[in-house]
């Protein structure tokens, strides 16, 4: 399979070296709340990104629905009313086809504050057995032309009915889907895409009254330079946070048939930790399937029911994203943030951060190997400013609390561009972010969220 590098971090492991590195500060998860001076943000910076997502009863009341309801409630959400046809799907994955009843809803047209080189489309949506949801998304271009209706994710919580996947090969000579990722073929071009809609199509067996249901969509625009370095901004925060430790490297070998077992697994991982951080675990029914005696089956739970059956691997953003938000009262977006100062920000409010980043094994000091595209979960600062992270390509469960050098991660994160064990120019990821957070956010909670972007 075809995985491009040159628009999309590839999250494949190149990690099999960590499971041998050293661990750096693996001490104590005690809660530290040592508040110094809040750094002011950049805002030169925060202009780059623009978040956008519907999410409340009245989103979902505008817009187009063909068939599909809103539904009030403690997560307003929508829903099929009735179904406005039936359609025949054939599963590439599978070779099955299946007959399904459809009900659509077409948001309105977004402009975006920021002209656009880069979409990433995120949702949160129930899907129960004999459901599944796609998501499109079509922009206008600055020459005053659209982009056909591109396919950003199809969709469910399980596996049994369709196969969640992403759609390759979908472009019109001016932009592109890479497995998640909407973008601009030729950025220097000055082309951008000024505004765009989004279009759900909820799916359910013929005959039944099943319905998913949606309760956020949306999407993170944005126009980063291409950077080989970034401004170092000034700590402004010590803090840990009590985030669960795991490590991919234990599962090593273990259900290869999703990304190659465990060594590829920093995603899943990551966003675990964070799922149980915020008290949600699987029930015992959900582990049922995972073989007796495994560490963290939770690990190889979240790795099956992230896994992209186009992309073979559970690194899609949006679909761990999306895994995180099955859980009770969850919700998860994927964006960008501009500095470490946004994460401390997050921090300061007890919200954790899943970042991806791309680095030589010289350039993370204490990390022990190179990647090129591997996520973190960011759980605090130190006193002098550095990050503490949990590592998931660590050896044990034991080793994964690290701490990087601030301006090092800070760099490894932020860039778009770096140089890669040939010398040649590769990408990064210029900030992306997972953020998963409780659907009714505290007050403190809410305003740092906000402060990010994330509404």
């Amino acid at each position: 399979m075809n995985r491009p590098t040159s628009r999309r971090t590839v999250l494949t492991a190149a990690l099999a070296a960590a499971a041998t590195a050293g661990t750096v500060s693996s001490t104590g998860t005690a809660t530290a709340a040592v508040p110094t001076a809040a750094a002011p943000h950049a805002p030169a910076a925060a202009s780059l990104v623009d978040n956008h997502f519907w999410h409340t009863y009245t989103d979902w009341r505008c817009g187009y629905g063909a068939g599909t309801r809103a539904v009030v409630g403690r997560r307003p959400g929508l829903v099929i009313g009735h179904a406005q046809g039936c359609t025949d799907y054939t599963d590439p994955h599978t070779g099955t086809t299946a007959t399904w009843e459809y009900a659509t809803w077409t948001s309105p047209r977004h402009r975006s504050s920021v002209p656009a080189t880069e979409v990433i489309a995120s949702w949160n949506a129930h899907t129960p057995a004999g459901t599944w949801i796609q998501i499109e998304m079509q922009g206008r271009y600055s020459d005053a032309t659209d982009t056909p209706w591109y396919v950003m994710g199809r969709w469910a919580a399980g596996d049994g009915d369709i196969r969640r996947t992403s759609v390759d090969d979908q472009t019109d000579g001016k932009s592109s889907i890479w497995t998640d990722t909407f973008s601009v073929d030729d950025a220097a071009s000055g082309l951008r895409l000024v505004s765009y809609r989004l279009r759900l199509t909820l799916h359910r067996t013929p005959g039944t009254r099943l319905t998913p249901i949606v309760w956020r969509l949306g999407a993170m625009a944005s126009d980063i330079p291409d950077r080989f370095t970034v401004p170092a901004s000034t700590p402004g925060l010590a803090r840990e946070l009590p985030v669960p430790r795991y490590s991919q490297s234990v599962h090593a070998g273990q259900y290869p048939e999703y990304d190659n077992g465990g060594e590829a697994w920093c995603s899943p991982t990551s966003s675990q930790m964070i799922i149980e951080y915020w008290g949600r675990t699987p029930t015992a029914e959900d582990l049922a399937w995972v073989k007796p005696g495994l560490a963290d089956p939770q690990v190889c739970h979240a790795a099956r029911f992230t896994y992209d059956y186009q992309y073979e691997g559970c690194g899609n953003w949006p679909f761990n994203a999306a895994y995180a938000a099955t859980y009770d009262d969850m919700s998860a977006v994927v964006t960008r943030l501009s500095s470490l100062t946004d994460l401390e920000t997050l921090i300061r409010a007890g919200i954790p951060a899943i970042t991806s980043q791309s680095f030589l094994k010289e350039e993370l000091t204490g990390a022990g190997y190179g990647t090129s595209g591997h996520l973190m979960t960011v759980i605090g600062f130190t006193a002098d400013g550095d990050v503490i992270a949990n590592d998931p390509a660590s050896p044990s469960d034991a080793a994964v609390r690290r701490v990087y050098k601030r301006q090092e991660w800070e760099t490894i994160w932020l860039r778009t561009k770096r140089r890669n064990a040939s010398g040649n120019v590769a990408s990064g990821t210029g900030g992306v972010c997972y953020l998963y957070f409780p659907a009714h956010p505290t007050p403190a909670q809410r305003r740092a969220l906000a402060a990010v972007g994330v509404r």
